[in-house]
């Protein structure tokens, strides 16, 4: 079986959640690895240490702008002229635009949201959380290429070791793939690290009682080296900025540590972050749900109990 597992980047870098995507593959068989972009050799050959047998590079300066279709234009010949069998993503918007151009152009199937994938009777399963993540179901592929987007946080990156072939892939563009221009590209401002990369998180609810009071997870989260995450509740109101949203219409993360203040634990933010590997609640209600999951739990007001933890992991640090 040849298995593709498209390498987003940013920065030059390749992502988390696509290398941790790469290395469950490189878990199941021989897989190849595809970059495209303008200048990212350096960061294809990175590839190889965690399980990629093979890049394919897609460099050129057509491919500078993070649009799908001529992501799309350079997938789909590399899938017809080395009969891959699999085409595997991590979750992006970007990887989610080109996993559906990809599946419409072969017309293949796409399955999305899987946490999980593995190999029974020589065919691949797909695990997919259902019913608000309270049962996991098995979905399959009626035909091939196989098409897959996989949930933020569902793996880890294994790094093992190696050396990946390097090989350019071939880029030409259908004229409608080149109709569509980046005019202008934002980046949210942020002193930390994005959520979906960082180790240590820590996150807001409404109880928070009003936008002002972020403060106390900004300082926080600061002080242990952490990124800022909110709820869907308090994205809606407009206290946070969407990028930071944490649940199941929000981002999946799975840091080392969560913090989560005056949040509830609704399952709709448990599905986002119950992968975490340890779960700290602070909350003044004693029966919120969020305590049934939280590997420690800390009942109290968080307008004293954050400042005052806060300073403490200052004074440690200093």
């Amino acid at each position: 079986m040849k298995t593709l597992v498209f390498l987003e980047h940013h920065g030059g870098e390749l992502v988390k959640n696509s290398l941790a995507v790469l290395s469950k593959a490189a878990s199941l068989g021989d897989v190849d690895g595809v970059v495209i972009g303008s200048g990212v050799r350096n960061a294809a050959a990175k590839a190889g240490a965690f399980g990629a047998k093979k890049v394919w590079v897609a460099d050129d300066a057509s491919l500078e702008a993070p649009l799908p279709q001529p992501r799309v234009d350079v997938l789909e010949r590399l899938v017809r002229d080395h009969a891959c069998n699999a085409v595997l993503f991590g979750q992006s918007v970007l990887a989610a635009d080109v996993a559906a151009g990809l599946a419409a152009r072969l017309d293949a199937g796409l399955n999305w949201d899987l946490t999980d994938l593995v190999e029974q009777d020589g065919n691949l399963v797909g695990k997919r959380p259902a019913l608000q993540d309270s049962v996991i179901v098995d979905v399959g592929w009626k035909n091939e290429p196989r098409i897959a987007l996989f949930r933020s946080g569902a793996f880890d990156p294994q790094e093992t070791g190696g050396e990946a072939q390097i090989e350019d892939a071939p880029v030409e563009l259908q004229d409608f793939s080149t109709a569509a221009a980046m005019v202008e590209q934002a980046h949210a401002e942020s002193e930390g690290p994005a959520i979906e990369e960082a180790q240590v998180i820590v996150a807001g609810g409404r109880g928070l009682g009003g936008p002002e009071n972020f403060k106390l997870v900004e300082d926080l989260a600061q002080a242990l080296g952490g990124a800022v995450a909110a709820t869907r509740a308090v994205v809606d109101a407009g206290w946070y900025p969407y990028s930071s949203q944490v649940g199941q219409t929000g981002k999946s993360v799975s840091p080392k540590l969560y913090v989560a203040v005056g949040i509830s634990g609704a399952i709709q933010h448990k599905v986002g972050m119950q992968s975490s590997g340890t779960i700290v609640a602070i909350n003044k209600d004693a029966n919120a749900p969020i305590f049934e999951f939280a590997d420690l739990g800390v009942v109290g007001d968080l307008h004293e109990i954050v400042p005052k933890l806060t300073e403490l992991l200052k004074q440690r640090g200093s």
